[in-house]
């Protein structure tokens, strides 16, 4: 097959929209005023982000005060765990927080972090094989000092989609703030805070065709946060420093853009995933399929390969065009296993061979046919090689 490149990592971040672009371009050239600058220019600039703003509130179904901007989905993240873990320890003794076995480090490892900050206490959450939480079992750790709980709506290495709005319901029946990160979800999942019933969502541009660098995190009315960002008075006081307008405004019109157009994307996504699903399964021996093989993103699709560690096989990929991840794109060439694979009762060999492949609004059949194709011929590759390329830890 001649050469081409293919890319599949639409889950570590997607190439920007033309419209995006076009959306943004004005606020470096034309709306560059400071927006919290009183004269006209500043108020032409605040016009432009309190639109983008109330564009995005319209579509979580919130406020527009209840929107936070922040500068992406790790910050969104951490505002959400320090902000409520720091305020609680202001008022009361003890505080537990919760969080999932399988969060992306922008909620487990800021959990850990904080909880030794603070000298509080916190759990992790089992999962399933699938890496799905079970209610039943998050009912178990809660306590009376929890203050928070934090689930991801989708798993951002096997793409498995968490039951959000049971889990919030059952921490508010327990006086618990609950919190998920959705940065997977953005553009592919329908995130309407009202229905989910959560009191925190972070998002991040770049995963829905916007620009990297903004995101936003939705605070509940009513929800105490502790800045952990200090300075002027921006966003409510809750995030000081000014404000990446250009990004914002982008951001708003990626989310528009997935929204008005999200039956037909997220139909070619599932379309494309399913046919990639099971063309590997048929035509890549040894591989095994990672996460629900319905309820998951529509645009995931994630594997372990059987004797073959998994940054050698991506290397292989990559010289013949075809662009991946291994499992989540933030752990891309560090040769622990993953995680989340072990959570979810992998063994540790396994969890070193997950790859991950995610499509895109352009990806075709063509490029489906020819990724596994290469798929095929680099696992066949590195598996000649001295146990299949993988680490030796003994």
């Amino acid at each position: 097959m001649a050469r081409r490149m293919v890319y599949l990592d639409h889950s570590a971040t997607t190439p920007m929209d033309p419209r995006v672009l076009d959306a943004l371009l004005p606020c470096f050239s034309d709306v560059y005023g400071n927006t919290s600058s009183s004269h006209s220019e500043g108020r032409r600039a605040e016009r432009a982000l309190e639109t983008a703003r109330e564009t995005i509130a319209g579509l979580l179904n919130c406020k527009p005060h209840e929107i936070v901007f922040t500068s992406g989905g790790s910050e969104s993240d951490n505002m959400a765990i320090r902000g409520v873990a720091w305020y609680a320890r202001r008022v009361q003794q003890e505080v537990h927080l919760v969080a999932s076995a399988v969060e992306h480090p922008a909620v487990g490892k800021t959990m850990a972090v904080t909880a030794g900050e603070l000298g509080c206490t916190y759990s992790l959450l089992a999962v399933d094989h699938y890496g799905r939480v079970d209610a039943e079992a998050a009912a178990e750790v809660i306590q009376p000092s929890t203050t928070l709980v934090s689930v991801m709506a989708v798993n951002n290495e096997v793409g498995t989609l968490e039951p959000i709005a049971q889990l919030a319901a059952l921490a508010h029946s327990r006086g618990v703030l609950f919190h998920t990160d959705a940065v997977q979800a953005g553009g592919q999942v329908r995130l309407d805070v009202q229905q989910l019933n959560v009191d925190l969502l972070s998002l991040s541009a770049h995963k829905f065709y916007g620009p990297k660098g903004v995101g936003l995190l939705y605070v509940r009315d009513g929800v105490n946060l502790h800045p952990t960002q200090t300075g002027g008075s921006h966003e409510g006081g809750r995030r000081s420093g000014t404000v990446n307008t250009p990004g914002i405004v982008g951001m708003a019109k990626a989310l528009e853009i997935a929204y008005d157009g999200f039956d037909e994307f997220t139909a070619h996504y599932r379309t494309m995933r399913d046919l990639l699903i099971d063309e590997v399964l048929t035509h890549v021996p040894g591989t095994i399929l990672t996460g629900h093989r319905t309820e998951r993103l529509p645009s995931h699709a994630s594997f372990v390969v059987d004797g073959v560690e998994a940054n050698t096989l991506l290397m292989h990929l990559d010289t013949r065009g075809v662009l991946v991840s291994s499992g989540s794109a933030c752990k891309t060439g560090n040769p622990e296993p993953s995680d989340v694979l072990l959570a979810m009762g992998l063994s540790r060999e396994a969890a070193l061979s997950s790859v991950r492949l995610t499509v895109g609004r352009s990806t075709t059949e063509e490029d489906v046919a020819y990724a596994v194709e290469a798929l095929r011929a680099s696992v066949e590759r590195a598996r000649t090689l001295p146990s299949g390329g993988l680490y030796d830890f003994n």
